[in-house]
């Protein structure tokens, strides 16, 4: 996770210690400079990332003591966003008054870089983007049960994803499994370890079908808003979240919408300033997931055993052949935009009372085993015969256990 987020009045007295420092402490311009060192551009604007000159350090001393309250709180809302809005309305007005010189920009990169140094964000270039796979695989081991499929492909996917130079297209993954196991908790993960303010950035965006986009009479005019809204987090963000869940869903004039945003990068240029995720969520393919593990079960076999190829094939053969459904026969498919099709397995029992257990845990509640076993009790478990996978996954069991409350 990202560094704490200071107190204002307090996080502004430390911006000031701190740039007190950089100016007249050591290393500062003061300083008798060695052989080759960073002054010997005195004139001239410099280029993004080189050593700053003697000229830029004294126009920053210069303008250090009579910074009025509005500059500082400018800058505080470029590291912070929140509550900023009231802010950046009143900007444009204030120019006039007090207008901000050039010179500012200078603050603000000891400020971003001094809020960096706390962080992981300087691997990142950006203090929104944190990138902690360390702590998403922790995660994703701990939190995520009967899952090893989703939790192997999501790792590695993400990973190899953030690690190559120049990805030649965004990263694609479609979630797929019954309601309950998981998609969206993984989603939020994601989100969480990717992003200083998980689901909150300004890098993430989070679409639901029936929620944003409800009569299909009116696609025409969700396509143009949609595409609006992703140019503009990708502008936004070099590093981009966007989230579709209920994809099944999606009208297909939505779907070709965002295929252009998902192909190969049209240049190098474009390679190395956008790396974007798409994550759908969608409950289609759900069924053949399903008699895939219960195959397993039937033959004595561990679910653990289930091979991702094995599942995938089906879910593609499955996704091709379904009738009336514009998320399958989509351009996703056809040209290949989908990367990993990562399926999420039923639940069984044992995974019910570990949602419980975690449930319990996540409210400081105290539990104990006869009253975990007692919540996965309660719930509804398929087919009527064997009775051995959740019809509702964990989705309901933080709800079930304000029965067990003293």
């Amino acid at each position: 996770m990202g560094p704490a987020r200071l107190p204002a009045p307090h996080g502004l007295g430390c911006f000031v210690l701190v740039l007190l420092l950089l100016l007249g402490g050591s290393g500062s311009p003061g300083t008798t400079p060695p052989p080759r060192a960073p002054w010997a551009e005195e004139q001239g604007a410099v280029p993004e990332g080189a050593p700053w000159g003697r000229v830029r350090y004294e126009a920053v001393k210069k303008h250090l003591g009579a910074l009025s309250k509005h500059y500082w709180q400018y800058l505080a809302c470029k590291v912070w966003r929140e509550g900023c809005e009231e802010e950046e309305k009143q900007q444009g007005e204030r120019e006039a008054s007090w207008g901000f010189p050039l010179v500012g920009q200078d603050y603000l990169e000891i400020l971003s870089a001094w809020y960096c140094s706390f962080g992981k964000c300087c691997e990142t270039g950006d203090c929104r983007i944190i990138n902690n796979i360390t702590g998403l695989e922790a995660e994703l081991s701990g939190q995520l049960h009967g899952q090893h499929l989703a939790k192997d492909v999501v790792l590695r996917a993400v990973q190899g994803f953030l690690q190559s130079p120049r990805p030649p297209k965004a990263l694609v993954l479609s979630f797929h499994g019954w309601s309950g196991t998981g998609k969206n908790f993984v989603a939020r993960m994601l989100a969480t370890h990717l992003y200083r303010d998980g689901l909150r950035s300004d890098c993430v965006r989070v679409f639901v079908s029936l929620l944003h986009f409800p009569h299909h009479s009116y696609a025409d005019s969700y396509k143009a808003q949609l595409q609006g809204q992703i140019s503009e987090t990708l502008q936004r963000c070099r590093q981009a979240l966007l989230i579709f869940d209920e994809a099944e869903k999606l009208h297909s004039n939505l779907l070709d919408a965002i295929t252009p945003f998902m192909a190969q990068h049209t240049s190098k240029g474009q390679a190395d300033q956008q790396r974007s995720i798409f994550l759908f969520l969608s409950n289609l393919g759900g069924n053949t997931i399903n008699e895939v593990a219960l195959e397993f079960w039937r033959a004595g076999r561990a679910r653990e055993e289930i091979p991702l190829e094995l599942l995938e094939q089906r879910l593609r053969l499955e996704l091709q052949e379904a009738a009336e459904n514009s998320y399958a026969h989509s351009q996703l498919l056809r040209e290949n935009l989908i990367d990993f099709v990562v399926p999420f397995l039923p639940l069984e029992y044992q995974h019910v009372r570990l949602c419980a257990r975690d449930a319990f845990l996540a409210r400081g509640l105290p539990y104990s085993e006869a009253t975990l076993d007692q919540v996965a009790q309660m719930m509804v478990f398929v087919p009527k015969e064997e009775k051995l996978f959740s019809a509702q996954g964990c989705k309901s069991v933080p709800q079930r256990i304000n029965y067990f409350l003293p």
